[in-house]
C-alpha cells in the first residue's frame, strides 16, 4: 500500500497553522486600523499643509503682479493699488463709499476704521501712506461744517473746551464729556483731531459732530522721546504705550541695535499698529 503524498508531518502541520494564524491576525489589524476615525490632529495637519500652499501661491501671485509703489494719499487708492497691497474688493468698496460722501481719512487708524482691514495688513500698507500735512485736518473740519446746519459757526479750540461745551454736542453726555477731558489731560492736550477716536466709547459719528464745532487750533508743544535713548519708564509715560511694551522696546534695541525707523517697532509683540500715526507724534529717532 502506497503512502499518501498529502500527509504532513507534525512539524509541517504546525508551520501551516502558524501561517494561517498570522494571516488572520494581519487581516484583523488591517480592519481595525481602517475602521478607526481620522483624528482631528491629523486633519488639522492636512489643512495646515493646504493653507501653506494657498498662502504661497497667493504670495507668488502678488509678487508677479506687483509694481514699485511710491507713497500715495490713501484717499485716492484705486483697485490696482488695493489689489497689490492685498485688500479685498469689500474693503476697497468701503473706502469708495466713504469718499462718495465727501469724507476723507487723515490717518492710518481712520483708514482701518473705514475699510476694516486687519492689523497685519495695515502694518504692510502704512509705509506707502502719505497723508496731507496737519493743516489739512482743519480743512477737513471746515468741510464737515459746510455740510451741517452750523456751517456759519467757526470751530473753537478743542483744547479749551469745557465739559459743558462738549455736552452741547448731540451724543455727548455727562460720561463722555468727562472722558474726553480726562483723556485730553493725560495727553497734555490734543495734537490732532483724530485723537478723539481714541476716547473710549466715542463713536465715529459723534467725533464727526464734535469736529464741526471743536478742532485742534493750538496743539501743545510736544518734546518727542528718542526711541534709541529713552528709558522704559519714559516710554511708558505715553498714553499709547503700556509698560510691557515699553520694556520690549528697550530690550529689542539692546539685542538688535538702534532702531533704523519708527516702523521697526512693528516687530514687537502686541505693538498697536493701528495707532502708529498717533504714536509718531510723540517719538523720534
Amino acid at each position: 500500500m502506497k503512502k499518501s503524498r498529502l500527509r504532513f508531518s507534525k512539524q509541517e502541520r504546525g508551520g501551516i497553522f502558524f501561517l494561517l494564524f498570522l494571516i488572520v491576525l494581519l487581516q484583523c489589524i488591517f480592519h481595525i486600523i481602517k475602521s478607526r476615525p481620522v483624528s482631528p490632529e491629523s486633519q488639522f495637519l492636512v489643512d495646515n499643509v493646504q493653507q501653506v500652499r494657498i498662502d504661497s501661491l497667493r504670495k507668488n501671485l502678488l509678487v508677479r503682479d506687483t509694481v514699485r509703489l511710491y507713497p500715495f494719499n490713501p484717499n485716492y487708492i484705486n483697485d490696482y493699488k488695493g489689489y497689490v497691497l492685498g485688500m479685498t474688493y469689500e474693503e476697497l468698496d468701503r473706502i469708495y463709499d466713504f469718499r462718495k460722501l465727501g469724507n476723507y481719512v487723515n490717518s492710518a487708524a481712520q483708514f482701518q476704521e473705514v475699510t476694516k482691514v486687519s492689523d497685519s495688513l495695515l502694518g504692510t500698507m502704512v509705509a506707502y501712506f502719505k497723508f496731507p500735512k496737519r493743516k489739512n485736518y482743519h480743512k477737513q473740519a471746515t468741510t464737515y461744517s459746510k455740510n451741517s446746519d452750523s456751517h456759519s459757526i467757526k470751530p473753537k479750540d478743542i483744547n479749551l473746551a469745557t465739559a459743558e461745551d462738549l455736552k452741547s454736542i448731540y451724543g455727548v453726555g455727562e460720561v463722555l464729556s468727562a472722558r474726553i477731558i480726562k483723556f485730553r489731560n493725560r495727553l497734555g492736550g490734543f495734537v490732532v483731531n483724530e485723537q478723539l477716536y481714541d476716547v473710549y466709547g466715542l463713536e465715529q459719528e459723534v467725533v464727526l459732530r464734535i469736529v464741526q464745532k471743536f478742532i485742534v487750533e493750538q496743539p501743545p508743544k510736544i518734546e518727542k522721546l528718542n526711541i534709541n535713548t529713552a528709558s522704559a519708564q519714559e516710554l511708558a509715560s505715553l498714553v499709547y504705550i503700556k509698560k510691557s511694551l515699553a520694556n520690549q522696546m528697550v530690550k529689542y534695541r539692546e539685542e538688535k541695535g538702534p532702531y533704523q525707523s519708527i516702523e521697526d517697532l512693528f516687530n514687537l509683540n502686541g505693538f498697536p499698529i493701528n495707532k502708529i500715526e498717533r504714536i509718531k507724534l510723540y517719538l523720534s529717532l
